[in-house]
């Protein structure tokens, strides 16, 4: 089980590190906080998978150790933060009041 939270961590740290290193505009969190949640997500996802499958397929809690850090670490990309690219706006600025169709109540 030590050999495998080895690797459930070196999965965890590459996860991290190529997150940066592939998108640095997309983390504005501090550097630390990226690698250490896909290092959190790695290992417990990996052991989690690890006592599911009651270590029968270390292969598998290795994927699932790298798909945790992946989805966990996607959480803190802010895409809309990085640079070059306009903020995406939820609502429509150019819609006003007098643009919109009047409601049509029906009769009771």
């Amino acid at each position: 089980m030590l050999v495998e939270s080895v690797v459930f961590a070196l999965v965890g740290l590459a996860t991290g590190g190529a997150a940066l290193l592939a998108l640095p505009s997309y983390f504005r969190a501090a550097r630390a906080l990226t690698v250490g949640t896909a290092l959190a997500a790695a290992l417990v996802g990996g052991l989690v998978a690890r006592f599911c499958l009651d270590g029968r397929h270390p292969a598998v809690s290795v994927v699932a150790s790298a798909l945790a850090a992946g989805v966990l670490t996607s959480v803190l990309a802010r895409p809309d933060l990085a640079a070059g690219r306009a903020p995406a706006h939820r609502h429509h600025p150019h819609r006003t009041a007098a643009h919109r169709a009047p409601r049509r109540h029906r009769p009771a």
